[in-house]
C-alpha cells in the first residue's frame, strides 16, 4: 500500500497508487418520490394511487432482522436525512475519498421496474431510473457510471432504452437482475443480447429480481439459504447461456456476474464439460466445451467472495478462475460492504492488484 493524495486537502490510504475501480456501488432514492421528476404525469399518478405490483407471491421485502433496514451499513444514513447510498457527499466521505475509487459503477436496486408485472409502467421506471442516475450522481460526480437498466420481458423496449443510452458514454453496461422470468439464453432476450454485443455493453448480472421463488424446491425456510441460493440463480444463467450458443452468436458479449461468488464457477466448468462430453449431441452447435465460454466471456465479482481458512489460498483460487476474469466489488453501502483496504489478507503480487482493482474493469466497460 502506498500513501496518495486524493485532493489537496485531505490525505487518504489507498490500495493503489493508480486508484481502484468499484463495480458494484448501489444509488438509492432519497424518498419515495424521488423519481417523479422523471417521469409523466401519469405514471407519477399511477404510483401515488396503485404502486407497484411485482410477481412476488407470498412476501415483500427482506425479512431477516439483521439485514434490515435495506441490508444497509447503520454508519451510512445520511445526517440531513435519506437512505444511505442517497447522499452523494456522504458516499464520497465514506468510499470514494478514502479509498481513492477512480471510477466506480452504479448498480441500481431501487424501484425494479424491470421486474413488475404492469410492462408500461416498468419501461416508465427503467427510463426514470436512468435519468435518475445521470442526474443526481454522474452529473455532478465524474468518477461514476451508470448502468441501462432495462425491462428484459420488453425486449422492443429494452433495445430502444440500450440504444438511447449507448451515445451517453457514461453508461457503461446493461444491468439485467439475475432473476428474470425464463434463464436469459433463451430466444425472447436474445434482441437484449445482440444490442449490447453491437454496441459494446457488457451485461452486469446483478443478484435479485422479481422472479418469485429462488430455490429449486420452494421456498427457503432460513437467511444462510436464502443467502447463499442467490448463487444458484448465477449459474443457472450462466449454463442457459452458453448451453443455448448465445457466444457462438455473440462473440464479442461479455457477462459480468455481480455479487454471487465465484469459487462454484470452477467446479461448475468441470461438470459442464464432462456432461458435454457425454451429452453434447443435444447441443451439437456449440463450437467449444463450455468451460471455454466461462473463461472467455464471464467476469466475477469479488463481493462477496469465498475466503479459505488459509488467507493465502486465495491466489490458487484465483489463479483457477483467471486474475483477468476479476472486478473488485464493495457494494456499498450495503452491510457486508467490503473495504478494498481490508478485503483481501493474502499477500497478493502487485501486477494481480492492478488486475483487480483496476485493470480488469478498464478492460470490459471499455474506460479509457
Amino acid at each position: 500500500m502506498t500513501d496518495t493524495i486524493a485532493s489537496p486537502k485531505q490525505p487518504v490510504r489507498s490500495t493503489s497508487s493508480a486508484g481502484i475501480a468499484d463495480c458494484d456501488i448501489h444509488p438509492e432514492l432519497k424518498d419515495q418520490f424521488r423519481l417523479h421528476p422523471y417521469m409523466s404525469k401519469r405514471w407519477r399518478d399511477h404510483l401515488d394511487q396503485y404502486g407497484e405490483l411485482g410477481f412476488e407471491a407470498f412476501t415483500s421485502g427482506y425479512n431477516y432482522v439483521g439485514y434490515n433496514p435495506g441490508g444497509q451499513r447503520r454508519d451510512a444514513w445520511p445526517p440531513g436525512g435519506g437512505a444511505p447510498g442517497s447522499d452523494l457527499v456522504l458516499m464520497r466521505k465514506q468510499h470514494l475519498d478514502p479509498n481513492n475509487v477512480v471510477f466506480g459503477v452504479l448498480q441500481p436496486m431501487v424501484a425494479q421496474g424491470n421486474g413488475g408485472r404492469n410492462l408500461d409502467l416498468s419501461n416508465a421506471l427503467s427510463t426514470a431510473i436512468n435519468d435518475w442516475q445521470i442526474a443526481e450522481f454522474v452529473e455532478p460526480e465524474d468518477r461514476l457510471r451508470a448502468s441501462v437498466v432495462v425491462v428484459p420481458d420488453d425486449a422492443v423496449a429494452a433495445v430502444a432504452e440500450s440504444e438511447k443510452r449507448a451515445l451517453d458514454a457514461r453508461f457503461v453496461q446493461v444491468q439485467i437482475l439475475m432473476g428474470t422470468t425464463e434463464p436469459l439464453g433463451h430466444r425472447r432476450y436474445r434482441p437484449i443480447l445482440e444490442a449490447a454485443a453491437h454496441h459494446g455493453f457488457p451485461i452486469g448480472m446483478h443478484v435479485g429480481g422479481r422472479s418469485g421463488v429462488r430455490t429449486a424446491s420452494g421456498w427457503p425456510s432460513y437467511y444462510c439459504e436464502s443467502h447463499l441460493d442467490l448463487t444458484f440463480a448465477a449459474q443457472s444463467q450462466i449454463m442457459s447461456l452458453i448451453l443455448d450458443g448465445v457466444f457462438d452468436q455473440l462473440p464479442s458479449l461479455k457477462v459480468i456476474i455481480v455479487e454471487c461468488g465465484c469459487a462454484w464457477s470452477i467446479e461448475l466448468g468441470h461438470r459442464l464439460d464432462m456432461l458435454w462430453r457425454r451429452m453434447g449431441s443435444e447441443v451439437a452447435s456449440l463450437k467449444h466445451p463450455p468451460s471455454h465460454y466461462l473463461r472467455e466471456h464471464f467476469y466475477f465479482s469479488t463481493q462477496p467472495m469465498e475466503e479459505p481458512d488459509n488467507p493465502e489460498d486465495i491466489n490458487y483460487l484465483f489463479d483457477q478462475i483467471g486474475w483477468d476474469r476479476l472486478l473488485y466489488a464493495s457494494d456499498y453501502p450495503h452491510w457486508d460492504f467490503d473495504d478494498p483496504r481490508y478485503a483481501f489478507k493474502a499477500r497478493i503480487l502487485e501486477e494481480h492488484k492492478a488486475l483487480l482493482f483496476r485493470e480488469n474493469a478498464r478492460k470490459v466497460y471499455r474506460i479509457l
